[in-house]
């Protein structure tokens, strides 16, 4: 059973996906929706949106759709490539990002992500592929 966006909201309550706000709108087992409100802190001196803080939001909304569809007798997993192209910024108001699986295999995931303004313009482009994890022994 899948956690509601208010659980996965939860989960990154007291880490970095709490401290920047990230909030899941949608969750299914191959989609995640995600956003965080525009804030001072998330911005880099020069008033624009800070690259990192875009790079966190896509990266958790994929990190947790991945967690979400860990093969049978897996433990974990860690990112082991990401890219982002950044094609535009926000200053104020909401940005969402919607994350798709693109290969969910035994040994690693690769999913996409668009980050997007509160207008709805594509500010990143983002790819990461994920090394599923399983016990030693």
């Amino acid at each position: 059973m899948l956690p509601t966006p208010e659980q996965l909201s939860e989960f990154g309550s007291g880490f970095l996906p709490g401290l920047i706000g990230i909030r899941f709108t949608q969750v299914e087992a191959r989609l995640l929706r995600s956003e965080f409100t525009v804030r001072p802190e998330l911005l880099a001196p020069n008033g624009f949106l800070h690259a990192a803080s875009v790079v966190a939001l896509a990266d958790t909304t994929c990190g947790y759709g991945t967690r979400l569809l860990l093969p049978e007798g897996a433990n974990g997993f860690t990112t082991i490539e990401l890219k982002s192209n950044h094609l535009g910024t926000a200053r104020e108001g909401v940005v969402t990002c919607e994350a798709r699986a693109v290969h969910t295999g035994r040994t690693t995931q690769v999913w996409d992500a668009e980050v997007r303004t509160p207008g709805g313009k594509v500010i990143a482009l983002f790819r990461c592929t994920q090394a599923v994890l399983y016990p030693k022994g």
